[in-house]
């Protein structure tokens, strides 16, 4: 699975292939990561757009047109490749979590 080698993946690639669950452009992908860790991560645009043409060039995420609203605003949305990827990143992500109550708290 060509994901696979992707993973780990960075905190701010994670939050940025959950925010685009739904079609968003950049500075919407910028404002969903921060509601989503609650105010802790905060993108950079430079941040944002070097992961988002990593993301793109790696068919995790693909563009869908532009936002109506502003034709300048680039649309994007994860794609399966991506959705799969997130999947595997939530399990690992699980297992550390088991893994460290097991050591700290059993």
């Amino acid at each position: 699975m060509k994901q696979n080698l992707f993973s780990p993946i960075t905190e701010s690639m994670y939050y940025i292939l959950l925010s685009l669950s739904e079609p968003l452009h950049g500075y919407g992908i910028i404002k969903k990561v921060e509601e989503m860790s609650q105010g802790r991560l905060k993108l950079a645009p430079g941040t944002l757009y070097g992961a988002l043409t990593n993301l793109e060039n790696n068919k995790l995420i693909i563009s869908v047109g532009v936002d109506p609203e502003n034709i300048r605003r680039k649309l994007y949305k994860i794609t399966d490749s991506g959705v799969d990827l997130i999947q595997i990143e939530i399990k690992r992500l699980e297992e550390l979590l088991r893994n460290g109550k097991k050591v700290y708290y059993d």
